[in-house]
């Protein structure tokens, strides 16, 4: 390809051949002396104008005509026939290693704000708010991505939607917006953008969105905004579509196909998060969970009763899985029913109490008894479900589960749990919770036997005197005995008093060795014609036949010097107890209930003169 330069030369060599080859067209004569005399004009101008150019200093002609001219000089020598071109300013700046310095592209200095630094790490070294559990703390990281895709893309609204599969819906999770009318409901999927996303699994990109159409393609507005370009991609992970995150903008053609990429990048960073935070949600539930289970089965978890290993489950399940209303229903195996032992609830609404008998027909606590299988309610409004009664009011909506505790084929109770949250319980809670409380369902397996074996034996394992219900069975024949033969008789309660001071010197609860301590010294002073039982943790009755109550006051003041002077032994320490005592008399009378009344009246006395005292009432 000739340039401009060359293709003018060429025009002008052109005028000598057509000059030329006028000599041989024409015959005339003098047309020919015409064109040998324009021929030669034209040769010595031309041979002129290129002498006179070279020689001036100025350019040739072969040299281009956009090039801005050098000014330069030229100096003929008689001794040669040559010239050299000499720059007009001689006076050249030159750079070298002295005076090198570089300037790394910079051009100019950018004025800094005065609170650069205090800003700069004000944003890189926010925290994470106190107090907010795991789903808040992935929200708040999410909400600052969103912050930067927001200022990257210059977008509009950024926002994270969650996809349940299960119900087929959207549901916004954070978002960016310049507008304040973003819509809080949830959505189904349809026709629009966000829904061609889900069913296709592909990113979508669109950038003139008519004004007529917007209302049709954009839902998530509850009015029309003027969005012109929107682009949208799905969040997959483990292989299943769990997310959207969508950016739209008012501009049209804001957003291209680097655009996709690049959400694509921040899409993969948000899957590496939930990877992070599952993990170390894992991981904080299973160590909540095992020192939950801890509580009950750790080497301190000594339990004296079914009382109080059930007032310790609502802490412990605390640890485990998070509720706002907890209940244990308990098989009595004496009543043979099942009823509701403890309930806390955690809000103000309306719920139930203890002591409510259980409906085993119509009931999902019911349901779960009969069947021995839990029960998991995701949403309890969206039916009339009746818990525990057919006949409760309870003002509670939201996710409820029934874990039934089964021991050898037999059910010892049912533990129900509820959520104000709807979904709030999954099915690997359920199974950790069925598998985790059969330790429970054993321990009250045990206490239950205990306690059932208690009632059919007459006498108490530890004291071995009578237990309080065999001793008023006594009492009550006796009392007839000494009516009929009209003979005087007298009760005395005996209540060890009460040793905070001294329980601070012992690793353990001395109780037990004390009531042992006591009940040995009480059966050395008795005689065939005593009764002797054991009423409660620390009170005895001991029953008086043909006995007066001045008598059995001489004898209970001196039971009570005994027993304050016998030093008793618990771990390497020795320390002493004392006694307090209420005397009444039972002459004339067959009622057992009233013959207590009367020495619980003395024996309160007292105890309220300071405890270590006899009192009697006639």
């Amino acid at each position: 390809m000739l340039d401009k330069r060359q293709r003018k030369r060429i025009l002008i060599f052109l005028v000598i051949p057509i000059l030329a080859a006028g000599l041989f067209i024409s015959n005339d004569l003098i047309i020919r002396l015409i064109i040998i005399a324009l021929l030669v004009i034209y040769v010595a101008f031309i041979i002129f104008l290129r002498d006179s150019v070279r020689f001036s200093g100025g350019y040739s002609i072969s040299e281009a005509e956009d090039t801005i001219p050098e000014s330069v000089s030229s100096q003929h020598s008689e001794a040669e026939e040559s010239f050299r071109i000499v720059s007009k300013n001689k006076n050249i700046d030159v750079i070298t290693e002295e005076n090198y310095k570089p300037e790394y592209g910079v051009s100019k200095t950018t004025l800094k704000p005065p609170d650069l630094k205090e800003r700069f790490e004000e944003i890189a070294k926010e925290t994470l708010p106190p107090g907010i559990g795991h789903d808040e703390q992935f929200g708040f990281v999410i909400e600052r991505m969103l912050n930067v895709m927001a200022e990257l893309y210059n977008a509009h609204s950024v926002i994270y939607f969650w996809h349940n599969k299960k119900k087929e819906k959207l549901i916004i999770e954070k978002f960016i917006s310049s507008s304040r009318q973003l819509t809080k409901r949830k959505f189904d999927i349809e026709d629009d953008v966000l829904s061609k996303i889900v069913e296709k699994g592909e990113p979508e990109l669109l950038t003139d969105i008519s004004r007529a159409a917007e209302a049709d393609v954009i839902r998530y507005y509850d009015t029309p905004q003027g969005i012109k370009s929107f682009a949208g991609a799905p969040v997959f992970y483990n292989e299943e579509l769990i997310a959207i995150i969508a950016i739209d903008s008012k501009v049209e053609d804001a957003f291209g196909i680097e655009t996709i990429y690049s959400l694509g990048r921040f899409i993969r960073l948000i899957t590496m998060l939930i990877g992070i935070f599952e993990e170390k949600y894992s991981d904080t539930v299973s160590q909540k969970r095992l020192e939950g289970l801890l509580k009950i089965l750790g080497p301190d978890s000594e339990f004296e009763n079914e009382k109080e290993l059930i007032n310790a489950l609502p802490e412990t399940l605390r640890a485990m899985i998070k509720w706002d209303a907890f209940v244990f229903i308990y098989f009595d195996p004496l009543e043979k029913l099942f009823k509701i032992e403890k309930v806390e609830n955690t809000t103000a609404l309306k719920y139930v109490g203890v002591d409510l008998q259980i409906d085993l027909n119509g009931t999902l606590v019911g349901k779960s008894i009969v069947t021995g299988i839990p029960i998991k309610i995701d949403d309890t409004s969206s039916g009339n479900y009746k818990r525990y009664s057919r006949a409760e009011d309870v003002s509670f909506d939201g996710s409820f589960i029934a874990i039934p505790l089964i021991y050898s084929k037999q059910n010892y109770g049912v533990i129900c749990l509820e959520s104000l949250k709807k979904n709030a319980y999954s099915n690997q809670d359920v199974q950790f919770l069925k598998k985790s409380l059969n330790v429970l369902a054993y321990i009250i397996y045990s206490h239950s036997s205990q306690k059932l074996l208690r009632n059919l034996t007459s006498v108490d394992l530890e004291t071995r005197a009578l237990n309080a219900t065999a001793f008023k069975e006594r009492l009550n024949a006796d009392l007839v005995k000494a009516k009929q033969l009209d003979v005087p008789g007298t009760l005395a309660l005996l209540k060890i008093d009460d040793f905070i001071e001294q329980n601070s010197l012992f690793e353990d609860n001395p109780l037990s060795k004390v009531v042992s301590v006591v009940s040995e010294i009480i059966s050395e002073e008795m005689t065939p014609l005593n009764l002797f039982g054991r009423l409660d943790d620390r009170l005895f009755g001991i029953y008086f036949f043909n006995a007066s109550t001045k008598n059995v006051f001489l004898w209970a003041e001196k039971l009570r010097v005994k027993i304050a002077r016998k030093p008793i032994s618990v771990i390497s320490k020795q320390t002493t107890f004392t006694v307090s005592i209420g005397v009444a008399s039972t002459t004339n009378k067959d009622n057992v209930d009233e013959v207590i009344h009367n020495a619980n009246l003395a024996l309160n006395k007292a105890i309220e003169k300071g405890g270590n005292s006899v009192l009697n009432i006639n």
